[in-house]
């Protein structure tokens, strides 16, 4: 049963940072610049960041949960059958 937690913990891990990783890809796209102020770049990779943790945690969230609810989806299953 611990390792069950370890290896969740580890998913979840990985998954967040995957998906941080793509976020911050997929908002380089985004031209920034153009309603930003001249001269503020630290703050604006500041506000990539954190833009690109909000959105992968919450794409990471919505993935894991999925993927729990999927795996519990037989239990209900086999409690209504019985």
């Amino acid at each position: 049963m611990m390792s069950g937690f370890g290896q969740q913990a580890l998913l979840s891990i990985i998954s967040h940072l995957v998906f941080i990783a793509i976020s911050w890809w997929a908002l380089q796209a985004l031209r920034f610049d153009q309603i930003l102020r001249p001269n503020h770049v630290i703050q604006a990779r500041v506000l990539y960041i954190l833009l690109s943790i909000v959105i992968g945690s919450a794409v990471s969230n919505f993935f894991l949960d999925y993927l729990l609810w999927s795996r519990q989806l037989p239990l209900i299953l086999q409690t209504i059958l019985l």
